[in-house]
Formats: C-alpha cells, structure tokens, sequence
C-alpha cells in the first residue's frame, strides 16, 4: 500500500473512532441519523459545490444507479449501527462492526473486483480480524446472552460494511467517480429516504435537536470526512488492502471505552489493537 494511502487511512481511523464514540452517545436519539445526515448535507454543500462548478461530471445511467445503491446501502448500515449503540456497548458492538466487514470485503475485493492480495496482505487481514475479536471479548461474546443483541447487530452493520466497501470501492476505481460525490450524495439521499419517518414523529424532533445537536454537528463533519479519506485511499491502493486497515480505528475506540465511557479492560484492549497493527503493517507492505 503506497504511504500516502496509508496516511490517509490512519487519519481517517482516527475520525471514524470520534464520530462513533459521538453516536455512542446519543444512542438514545431516534432520529438522531437524520439529524447528522441534514446537517451533512447542509455543511458540506459549498465543499460539492465548487467541485462541481470546476468539474462538471457527466453521469450517465451506470452512474446514477452507483450513486443510489450506495445511499441505500448507508442508510442500512447508519441504521443498523445505531440499534446496535442503544443494545450494547461501544467496546463490542464496534469491534464486531468493524471486524465483520474487512473479512467480507476482504474477499469481496477478490470476487467482485478481481484484486489478488499476497500472502502478506493475507496475513495481514486475518490479523486484523483477530485482534478486533480480542478487543470485543473473545469467545465469550457468543455465550454471554446479554450480549448477543450486540452480537446480531454488531454483524449486521458489518455485512453493511462489507458490501458498501466494495460497492462504493466500484464506484471510484471503475466508474471513476469521485470520493466526495459519491459521499455527499449518499447523505443528501440518506436524508430524503429518512424524512418521511422524521415528520411522522414530529414531536419528538424538537426535543431531540436540542439534546443532541452537538453530537449531530460533530458526526455531519468527522463522519464524511474520515470516509471520503478512505475512498480517496481506495483510489490509490487495493480495497482489499484499505478496508481492513482502517481497523487502526480500534486503537482508538480501544482507548475511548476504556478511558471516557468506563468500559474497563485496557490492557487486554491494548494487546488486542497490537495485534491489529502487525496486521495493518502486513497490509502495507504486502
């Protein structure tokens, strides 16, 4: 993987960790995906703008059904990943998300895409997978019932990750289209498909902007920006090298459980993202 692409990547990891620690925190907010999404779509349009006032991209059929499959695809996974913060903790739920979807886009990448990693880069994923199991508990994760809701949705959201990986990698480094557009109009989508059930509640928005606007500015800005960073890095190394190194999220998410939400069990956290990083370094120069 080229240094700048994994630059790009570890940067991003770091604003993955906060916007989910963000999420995390507003777990209770029933709308609190479309309250993000507006206020995406709100802050980053003189960004798309300018773009494509310089640009001016043409797009066809191909195009457009790449662009809608990839916000419907996001809605599921904002959805699936924020019934998941409301069931479980952030210690497990992210873990599972974010192991669940390198593994499946891992060979995604190869299936779809035709990517053929070597052995090091092999290696490097499973590493990867390993050390995101230790950091959510190991095997007794799948006997501990109260957490297999976290457990159902912490897979869910990572079956969303796979698939979104691979479609939105498509996306970029076959139709060519760019890693902002491609973003931003899965958000302006996200939000329109999410207005209906918004206004259908509407005594509840008011209440909730107030308790949670900070939370939702925060996601609008750190949330775009760490994904547009890895499409950005898709462009210019293998998706399936990209997607499992961006589990160096984990060192962080790591640190935030244990330190700011009081999850406890940083040592074993911490071996557990050692391994994610001989996994990330597999990767890079596999």
């Amino acid at each position: 993987m080229p240094l700048t692409a994994l630059a790009l990547v570890i940067f991003a990891a770091f604003t993955h960790a906060s916007w989910n620690l963000l999420a995390k925190r507003a777990a209770d907010c029933r709308h609190f995906v479309w309250f993000y999404s507006a206020g995406t779509v709100v802050l980053w349009l003189p960004v798309v703008a300018i773009y494509l006032a310089f640009e001016r991209p043409q797009l066809g059929w191909p195009e457009w059904i790449a662009l809608a499959g990839s916000a419907l695809l996001h809605t599921a996974y904002s959805m699936a990943l924020q019934r998941g913060y409301k069931v479980g903790d952030l210690s497990v739920v992210y873990p599972l998300a974010r192991g669940t979807g390198p593994l499946l886009s891992f060979f995604g990448a190869m299936l779809v895409l035709g990517e053929r990693p070597g052995w090091l880069a092999s290696v490097g994923a499973l590493a990867v997978v390993a050390g995101v199991f230790m950091l959510a508990g190991g095997p007794r994760i799948f006997h501990a019932g109260g957490a297999r809701r976290s457990l159902f949705w912490g897979v869910a959201t990572g079956a969303c990750i796979a698939v979104y990986t691979v479609w939105d990698g498509h996306a970029v480094k076959v139709l060519l289209l760019s890693p902002l557009l491609v973003d931003y109009a899965g958000n302006s989508l996200r939000f329109l498909l999410l207005t209906p059930r918004a206004l259908a509640d509407r005594s509840t928005l008011l209440p909730e902007w107030r308790r949670y606007w900070k939370f939702a500015l925060g996601v609008s800005v750190l949330g775009p920006l760490g994904y547009t960073l890895v499409l950005f890095a898709m462009q210019m190394a293998p998706v399936s090298h990209v997607a499992p190194a961006r589990e160096l999220s984990m060192m962080v998410g790591a640190w935030y459980g244990a330190r700011l939400l009081d999850e406890g069990e940083l040592s074993r956290r911490m071996l557990a993202a050692g391994v994610i990083v001989a996994g990330v370094l597999g990767l890079a120069f596999g």
